[in-house]
């Protein structure tokens, strides 16, 4: 069984040389979260923020950053998310779960990126009505 994880999460402009365990360092002026691998493997995990990749919700007190983090690339190959500051642990994929998951993040880059600016522009005004609406429950 998997340990119970709390994060602790710090905004900050630019992320630190040295990271704390168990912290998820968010900078929004670059929209990237690093933070090191919650099995404890020591190595670093970052995750560029984008409407077509992580994205993350936070209130006054917790963060979460959704979808899951699979740290495929890594030796570890954990696989979780952070929901409220929680590490809340998920299934191991297969080897072909992976490809597939990065072909269907690939073709929805894809066909984010060829949008025209007009749509672009009334996604980005969906997206913000959408996180102000978000924010206005807490």
């Amino acid at each position: 069984m998997k340990p119970e994880i709390v994060m602790k999460h710090k905004f900050v402009e630019f992320i630190p040389e040295e990271l704390n365990e168990g912290t998820l360092y968010i900078s929004e002026k670059y929209a990237t979260t690093v933070h090191k691998c919650c099995c404890g493997c020591g190595r670093e995990v970052v995750t560029p923020l984008s409407p077509v990749g992580w994205q993350l919700r936070a209130d006054s007190k917790t963060v979460s950053l959704y979808p899951s983090i699979g740290n495929w690339s890594l030796p570890c190959q954990s696989h979780y998310f952070i929901t409220n500051n929680k590490v809340v642990w998920a299934a191991q994929w297969s080897k072909e779960r992976i490809a597939l998951g990065r072909e269907d993040e690939a073709q929805a880059k894809e066909r984010y990126f060829a949008k025209t600016p007009e749509e672009l522009s009334t996604l980005k005004v969906f997206w913000r009505k959408l996180k102000a609406r978000w924010s206005r429950r807490r």
